[in-house]
């Protein structure tokens, strides 16, 4: 057909019907020639590779015969052997393994999450430490939310600091009004945001004699009034973790009502009712600090109002006015300037400052613009501030020690180390993971008590607050679709990283459930699951490897499913992002490559596709032909063409393109089966199967793109090597009709991209090189054209054909 007179524009053979070349006879004649060309190119094509398989069958049989010194001309000949299963056509079955690997935005998302960031050292005085600087613990309540504060009376000195630097928050005179008019005040708010610090603000206004604090572990419905004093305020800060499944305390001797000993159940109004007439009656005032679940029920009552921080930027400039009420002219807004470079934003790690943390970096940029501090020093401070509120928020969170008391504090530990790993991703899959870690938390605590699963504990709309999070919309990544979610992310991008370094580095008795937690998930089949957990793993293991080996490594590894070992290649190429660690990693995967186990050998193949294993993207390529020649009976030749197949798509290509040229030129039959199957895999595999963990911008907007296709477009100085060897992959028999599939899966995808179709359509001339590669082309076109189920378009068909024609000559 391709020898024959055609018009430039005839499309393939659909088109022909609707256009007759000239002295054509019948339309019943005409369809009888098109199926006699395409039964004769197809018994040709048949016949051909027909005779390269018995051609190849003589020579492997003479082999055989050789092997075991047969001697057929004397009668004595042994038993016929099965055949042997060929390996090449075992791995071409499994094409499909690099589309288990979930999609690149996924692995990228899980690598932006987690980044260095700096470590904060605390003193025996119980003082933090910010590179040279240390602020004292006690006289910032706003920022100690959810640690016990010291029982006993306010002192006076820093009643009168709180006056003069507090910034009233919104409602503030309300709150007063409702302070004076029932005797107590429930402030309702996240913590953080200086709820504390207005109670207390509150209470020195309206009271007489003095403020008092009281003990957080005090339960407000054992409260008589012959605790109170007359004109004296009562801050109590209760937990916000919800305790209501915790037995509460048993109550005093004398006491009418409250919870009895052993009594469960949550905070009521009629208990705040009671609390309120007890202070009326003594004549005292009282403001119960509360969060999470408790203060969504409680502000539905009467004592209860919502708490709205005063902006963090009016108490910057309030504290900065303060500080350089001294200075030059002008060092107020050089100051407000420095907080908005760039530099600075990114060492704080966070999208919104808390009202005790702007007062704090207040103070760090006055010491700045005073001459007392260097800008590295500055960005040092900085650093600090996420992983100071890392540390408040784990300091005891199992205490006292006992599962049912400790179980809340547990669950929202286990809740803000999910966000670290999951940050970004859908609120149900973190929250899953949270509720799985908690258990692991609760029976190491407690083995003899399965701690179970609250079902209705706080609300979607508070829970993150516990974690300083937000909820917002979002699209989770699938491959070559999005859908839409409701997603679960910091406020800062700094949380994350600063979390698990302080659970890891901080309480090593946490390490345990922490490692089967991320084994458990590594096991789960979703992608956005095991993709998030082996990356957060792989960067626990670059923090202590020996740990890492032992706890999460090695028990992965020598596992019996097939799906972790993707995930333990991934936590291991993670880890070898390290420079320190990169040595331990590459001796660990060239045991498992020279090792017995099977499975090891795999994931040591795998491994090397993400680039940096073995060091460098050569060394990785060293391997992997290392792999190949050791692999007698091809097991791990699909694995391996998997890898060779992410390191095309990784930030070096040229440098897998020239290897597999040098594969091909070697000779040897392994060597030529794994161009092979890494062509087939670069035409056919869209790229976001083929992410790695390095950052390649490239394909972001071709993620549905075959990779070979992505790259002829972003590396257009590889179209012709590339076109050589996809022509290779066609031509060679064993191959071809997998070769053929890939290229018409190509077109399909292009058919409805116009950059995509015009990328194909100048890469297809360089494929024709002689009548038989475009009777191949022109044979695919029909075929495609006239599917009963997928027909692809006939305009689409004369594009790409008449594109061909026009790149093609005769040779």
């Amino acid at each position: 057909m391709a020898d024959r007179d055609e018009p430039e524009d005839a499309p393939p053979d659909a088109g022909h019907a609707a256009e007759p070349a000239e002295g054509a006879g019948s339309a019943d004649e005409r369809d009888r020639d098109a199926r006699d060309g395409r039964d004769g190119r197809d018994a040709r094509d048949a016949r051909d590779g027909r005779d390269a398989r018995d051609q190849r069958d003589q020579r492997d049989q003479r082999d055989q015969r050789d092997q075991r010194g047969e001697r057929g001309e004397r009668g004595d000949e042994q038993p016929e052997q099965p055949e042997q299963p060929d390996p090449f056509r075992s791995a071409v079955g499994g094409l499909g393994d690099g589309e288990e690997g979930g999609g690149a935005a996924t692995a990228r998302a899980a690598r932006a999450n987690l980044a260095p960031s700096r470590t904060l050292t605390v003193g025996r005085d119980n003082q933090y430490f910010e590179g040279n600087y240390f602020f004292v613990n006690q006289l910032d309540p706003a920022w100690t939310a959810g640690t016990a504060l010291v029982d006993g009376p306010v002192p006076e000195e820093e009643l009168r600091q709180l006056r003069a630097v507090y910034l009233q928050a919104p409602g503030y005179a309300r709150m007063k009004r409702l302070l004076r008019a029932r005797n107590l005040l429930v402030v309702c708010g996240e913590p953080g945001t200086g709820r504390g610090t207005t109670a207390l603000a509150l209470l020195a206004e309206v009271a007489t004699d003095g403020v008092n604090r009281l003990d957080p572990a005090t339960d407000p419905r054992t409260l008589r009034e012959e605790l109170f004093r007359a004109g004296a305020g009562y801050l109590l800060r209760l937990p916000d973790e919800d305790a209501a499944d915790a037995p509460a305390p048993e109550a005093p001797a004398g006491s009418d009502g409250g919870a009895g000993a052993g009594a469960v159940g949550p905070l009521a109004e009629m208990h705040l009712d009671r609390l309120g007439a007890r202070l009326a009656k003594a004549g005292a005032f009282g403001v119960l600090v509360v969060g999470g679940d408790a203060a969504d029920r409680l502000l539905r009552g009467r004592h209860a109002v919502g708490f709205v921080p005063p902006p963090a930027d009016e108490v910057l400039r309030r504290q900065l006015r303060r500080r350089l009420r001294e200075a030059p002219e002008g060092a107020l807004e050089a100051a407000l300037a420095r907080f908005r470079d760039e530099e600075v934003r990114r060492a704080l790690g966070l999208d919104e400052l808390l009202p005790a943390e702007a007062a704090r970096l207040a103070d760090h940029l006055a010491r700045r613009e005073l001459g007392e501090t260097t800008d590295e020093e500055l960005r040092a401070a900085c650093a600090g501030f996420v992983t100071r509120q890392a540390r408040v928020w784990f300091a005891g969170a199992d205490r006292p020690g006992r599962l049912p008391e400790a179980l809340p504090a547990l669950r929202t530990a286990a809740f803000r180390i999910s966000v670290a790993v999951f940050n970004g991703s859908p609120y149900g899959l973190a929250t899953e993971a949270a509720d799985r870690l908690a258990w692991e938390f609760g029976i190491t605590l407690a083995p003899e008590e399965p701690p179970g699963r609250r079902l209705f504990g706080t609300h979607a709309e508070l829970r993150p607050a516990l974690a300083r999070a937000r909820l917002g919309d979002g699209m989770v990544d699938l491959g070559l679709a999005q859908v839409p979610a409701r997603v679960v992310a910091f406020r800062g991008n700094g949380l994350a990283t600063a979390v698990l370094r302080e659970v890891w580095e901080g309480h090593h008795s946490a390490r345990g459930p922490i490692c089967r937690w991320l084994r458990e998930l590594c096991d789960d089949p979703r992608p956005a699951v095991w993709v998030r957990a082996a990356v957060a793993a792989g960067v626990l293991c670059s923090w202590d490897w020996m740990h890492g080996l032992g706890d999460l490594v090695r028990p992965m590894a020598l596992g019996d499913q097939e799906g972790p070992r993707l995930a333990v290649a991934t936590v291991l190429s993670r880890a070898a992002h390290e420079p320190g660690v990169r040595p331990a990693v590459m001796s660990l995967l060239k045991q498992w490559a020279k090792g017995p186990d099977p499975g090891l050998r795999k994931a040591a193949v795998v491994a090397h596709g993400y680039g940096l294993a073995a060091g460098s993207v050569g060394a990785s390529l060293d391997e992997l032909g290392k792999a190949v020649r050791r692999d007698e009976d091809g097991a791990l030749l699909a694995a391996v063409s998997l890898s060779v197949a992410r390191l095309l798509a990784g930030p070096e290509p040229a440098a897998v393109v020239e290897r597999l040229g040098r594969w091909l030129r070697d000779g040897r039959r392994p060597y030529a089966d794994l161009v092979l199957l890494t062509v087939l895999r670069a035409i056919r595999t869209p790229t976001t199967f083929l992410w790695g963990l390095r950052d390649n911008e490239e394909w972001e907007r071709r993620s549905d793109w075959p990779l070979g296709g992505a790259l002829v477009v972003a590396h257009p100085e590889l179209a012709g090597r590339l076109a050589d060897l996809t022509r290779y992959a066609l031509t060679t028999a064993r191959s071809s009709a997998p070769a053929l599939d890939a290229l018409g899966s190509w077109v399909r995808r292009a058919a409805g991209d116009e950059e995509q179709l015009a990328s194909l359509a100048g890469f297809l001339p360089l494929l024709l090189l002689d009548a038989r590669d475009r009777d191949r082309l022109r044979h695919l076109l029909d075929r495609q054209v006239r599917d009963l189920d997928r027909p692809l378009e006939t305009e689409v068909a004369r594009r790409l054909w008449r594109a061909a024609r026009g790149g093609s000559t005769d040779r």
